[in-house]
């Protein structure tokens, strides 16, 4: 509400000698909070037609304003009471040619005292223009206003309104800044300044035209951070490899995951890295399977892809394959077939020898797993009172093998250690026959020569 400051006063002062009681006020105008009434103050009466302030003629109205050798002058907002003799205030009332008073009024009579002009009275807040006008006074532009620096003058008809700036609010006659930050008025990140705020958002977002809310950036559109794939996320993004690469620990590059490192199961033989991918080779002798893992071998012989001659036999291993000669016997025994030898028993040279040698071939892959059943050998005949040994004659120096009687007239090859090839063994496996009833002893060999390829497949 405007605010304004009244001082009425009073004050006595001499004239040639003599003393002179004045009594007058200034006037103003009160507007009452939320009323549209105006009131004078003492000495003036509101004129409702014009809506100003007038004079009250004291003299006039108050009985005996003066009293003794005092006569009643009225002032502006008051009167005065001088003496008769003033020839300041001489009184029109008075005889000028005679010092013989006037007769006193008739009781209940008014008293007819002198009156000064009304001069125009502008209410509080207004002045007089070059119009002799009621305007209103500006006490904003001309500096009469009582606002504190914290304050800001607002002109009003009659008078003037002290406020706060945006962003302040009053308390206690000063303006004092809004935190505005603590009532979420940002929607993320908020930083209170005098007088204002400002809003800011976390990385990810970008502030909306409207200076509050905060938008997701796609920062994904554009130049790519990542090396490979992008993926937007709510204020933030993703990296993503392609298959056969790994996202490195900065989390944007992509490097190439070596596939072959994690297993050596990927592939049967050997695993080839490359950018993204792997693939499986196979040694040769071998082709690679539709799985595109496994190795399967390839049989020379019987696609004739060998360079054997024609007396020797291709004998097909995995990942191989040998040129086996002819069988030669040799002194003192004969060739019976390609692959059996005898030793007549009436050549004296066959005495301690085994009566025959059946040469036998078989391939093996390496790194087989143990015990292993690998070859059965068995008597083809069996005679009364005949019993047979079975054992390895030659060729197990390091006990790789044994042999396992698996009935009367046979008996198994077992592999107990595993064998890495490649590798040529060649083993005398003896079937000895043992007849009491007649005194006989004798035996006969096959002659294994067993083929370790290189792998294990």
């Amino acid at each position: 509400m405007p605010i304004h400051l009244l001082k009425p006063f009073a004050k006595r002062q001499d004239l040639n000698g003599q003393r002179i009681l004045t009594a007058f006020t200034l006037a103003v105008c009160l507007t009452s909070p939320g009323k549209a009434q105006q009131q004078c103050t003492n000495g003036f009466d509101l004129d409702r037609a014009s809506g100003q302030c007038l004079d009250i003629d004291e003299c006039r109205t108050i009985p005996e304003a003066c009293r003794g050798d005092m006569v009643c002058v009225n002032q502006n907002g008051g009167y005065l009471c001088v003496p008769r003799t003033n020839p300041v205030y001489r009184s029109p009332y008075l005889n000028p040619y005679s010092n013989i008073y006037p007769p006193p009024p008739a009781p209940g009579a008014v008293p007819n005292y002198p009156t000064v002009t009304r001069p125009l009275i502008c209410r509080f807040g207004y002045q007089l223009d070059e119009n002799n006008q009621c305007a209103d006074i500006d006490e904003c532009a001309s500096d009469s206003h009582q606002c504190n620096p914290t304050q800001i003058c607002i002109n009003t008809e009659g008078g003037y309104t002290c406020s706060c700036t945006e962003g302040y609010w009053l308390l206690e006659g000063q303006c004092l800044d809004i935190d505005e930050c603590r009532y979420g008025y940002c929607q993320q990140l908020c930083a209170n300044v005098p007088g204002s705020y400002s809003c800011t958002c976390n990385p990810g977002f970008t502030l909306n035209d409207d200076g509050r809310s905060c938008q997701d950036v796609n920062e994904c559109t554009g130049e790519n951070p990542c090396t490979q794939t992008c993926v937007n996320t709510y204020g933030s993004f993703l990296c993503r490899c392609e298959p056969g690469y790994e996202l490195e620990a900065d989390g944007v590059n992509c490097s190439d995951m070596d596939e072959c490192s994690f297993s050596e199961f990927l592939c049967q033989h050997e695993c080839v890295n490359e950018p993204g991918s792997y693939y499986c080779i196979c040694p040769s002798g071998y082709i690679l399977l539709d799985d595109s893992r496994s190795c399967q071998d390839i049989n020379e012989c019987e696609n004739r892809n060998f360079t054997c001659t024609s007396q020797q036999t291709c004998f097909n291993i995995q990942g191989e394959y040998k040129c086996l000669d002819p069988v030669r016997c040799e002194d003192p025994y004969i060739q019976i077939n390609e692959n059996r030898c005898m030793c007549p028993a009436e050549n004296p040279g066959c005495r301690d020898q085994p009566f025959t040698i059946l040469y036998r071939v078989m391939e093996m892959v390496s790194g087989r797993s143990v015990p292993s059943d690998i070859f059965q050998m068995q008597a083809t005949t069996r005679y009364p009172g005949a019993y047979y040994i079975f054992q390895i004659k030659s060729g197990n120096e390091g006990r790789e093998f044994y042999m396992r009687q698996t009935g009367p007239i046979s008996a198994t090859l077992v592999m107990t250690r595993p064998v890495k090839g490649p590798r040529t063994i060649q083993l005398d496996l003896e079937m000895i026959t043992v007849n009491t009833v007649i005194n006989f002893r004798g035996s006969s060999v096959i002659r294994l020569r067993i083929y370790v390829s290189q792998y294990s497949f």
